[in-house]
C-alpha cells in the first residue's frame, strides 16, 4: 500500500484524533490559565481551582492518548473528559444548585471569551472523539509493512 493510498483510507481517522486533541489541549490550556483565579471558590475538600487542574490533566491525558493509541478505548476516553469537561460547564452556568458534596458553589451565569472558547474546544473534540468510535479500525495484512 502506498503512503497516498494509505493517507486516503487513513486520512479522516487521523484528522479526527488531530481534532479531538487540539480540542482538548485548547481545554487543558483554558483550565490551567484560569485555575488559580477559581482557587478562592472551594467546600471544606476541594476547590474550583483544583478541579479545574484536574480537567486538565484530564484533558492532557486523553489528548496524548487519543494521538498515540488507536482504539475505541482512546476515543471513549476522550469523549469523556472533553464531555465531561462540557456538562458542568453549562449546567453551572444555567442552574444554581449551590455547594454538592466536597464540590463547590459553582454557579457562573456568565458568559465570557474564555468560557465560550472552552464550550466550543470541548463540544469539538467530543464530537469528533465519538466519530472515531464510529470509524472502523482497518487492520493491516501481516505481510503488509507499516508506517
Amino acid at each position: 500500500m502506498t503512503l497516498a493510498t494509505r493517507l486516503r483510507t487513513r486520512g479522516p481517522v487521523i484528522l479526527l484524533q488531530v481534532i479531538a486533541a487540539a480540542g482538548l489541549a485548547y481545554d487543558a490550556k483554558i483550565h490551567l490559565h484560569l485555575a488559580p483565579a477559581y482557587d478562592q471558590i472551594k467546600s471544606s475538600t476541594i476547590s474550583q481551582g483544583d478541579l479545574f487542574r484536574i480537567e486538565a490533566w484530564l484533558a492532557i491525558a486523553a489528548a496524548v492518548l487519543v494521538l498515540l493509541v488507536r482504539k475505541p478505548i482512546s476515543a471513549l476516553v476522550a469523549a469523556a473528559v472533553a464531555g465531561g469537561g462540557l456538562v458542568p460547564l453549562l449546567v453551572y452556568r444555567y442552574y444554581d444548585f449551590g455547594s454538592f458534596g466536597p464540590l463547590p458553589a459553582m454557579y457562573e451565569p456568565a458568559w465570557y471569551p474564555d468560557k465560550t472558547h472552552t464550550a466550543i474546544a470541548q463540544a469539538i473534540a467530543t464530537v469528533a472523539a465519538l466519530l472515531l468510535l464510529l470509524v472502523p479500525i482497518r487492520s493491516t495484512p501481516s505481510n503488509e509493512l507499516r508506517l
